[in-house]
């Protein structure tokens, strides 16, 4: 497979198939990303088609400068964020605030992803992280991101990257510790 920058080339003078291609290497990793912070399909879907309109339409805007990556990751969080604060988010979804207080005996937080939890468990328990919170660990634990990249796709410094990792991996922990203490309690 050619590399970005020499897709990028192409694009720029105008190749079809070279957008086809550069299309193909990243939409599944890009649909991924964006569905595990919605949620939902239908609306992963949506939102990745505008993703890849919009990176259509700013590809010029790329210096070349810095990993592509991490350039594509940064239009997939800012439309995302774009669509949280919509109009067509707010009339479809209803937020569950996360509870302030919550106890847990678990001093470790790295159990989390290595645990056999359900997925539907852990996507339940992402969903209930804020935002910036949820993009950290989707970015670093799904995408395989360094929290340096991270930093430059959230434009925020590594210290806070590494702040909201810490701080969302002991919220999930608590949250998942509470659902399986809930299913215990609804077992008996």
């Amino acid at each position: 497979m050619p590399e970005d920058k020499e897709l990028i080339k192409e694009i720029l003078n105008g190749s079809q198939a070279a957008m086809e291609v550069l299309t193909r290497k990243y939409y599944k990793t890009i649909f991924s990303f964006v569905y595990r912070k919605v949620g939902n399909k239908d609306i992963a879907y949506e939102l990745t088609q505008e993703i890849f309109i919009k990176i259509i339409q700013r590809i010029q805007s790329y210096s070349g400068k810095g990993n592509f990556n991490s350039w594509l990751f940064t239009i997939a969080i800012n439309h995302c964020r774009d669509y949280w604060r919509s109009a067509d988010y707010k009339r479809t979804s209803i937020q569950s605030e996360l509870p302030e207080t919550i106890t847990s005996e678990k001093s470790s937080v790295s159990y989390i992803f290595d645990r056999k939890q359900s997925r539907e468990q852990v996507k339940w328990a992402i969903n209930r992280l804020p935002d910036y919170q949820k993009e950290a660990i989707i970015l670093k634990y799904f995408h395989q991101m360094k929290i340096k990249g991270i930093a430059e796709v959230t434009n925020t410094n590594v210290s806070t990257v590494k702040s909201r990792l810490k701080q969302g991996l002991g919220k999930l922990a608590k949250l998942l510790d509470r659902g399986e203490e809930d299913a215990k309690q609804n077992n008996r």
